[in-house]
């Protein structure tokens, strides 16, 4: 398979490389610690440990007065 798709595909893998050559890695059990903190930090933010106050999906009661 040659011509100006094959180009075009090596040309997406050397760009793909270049972008990762330039990241900085970061050691696995520094991320998880980086992590955790984060997730203790904004733990009083998320409604999955905190709960709702009131269903947001619950349909609004409209009222009408005549």
């Amino acid at each position: 398979m040659s011509g100006p798709s094959s180009i075009a595909a090596v040309k997406k893998v050397v760009q793909q490389a270049r972008l990762e050559a330039g990241l900085n890695p970061v050691k696995v059990s520094q991320a998880a610690a980086d992590l955790k903190q984060f997730c203790l930090q904004n733990a009083q933010h998320n409604p999955l440990l905190t709960g709702v106050s009131s269903n947001p999906f619950r349909p609004q009661k409209v009222y009408s007065f005549l």
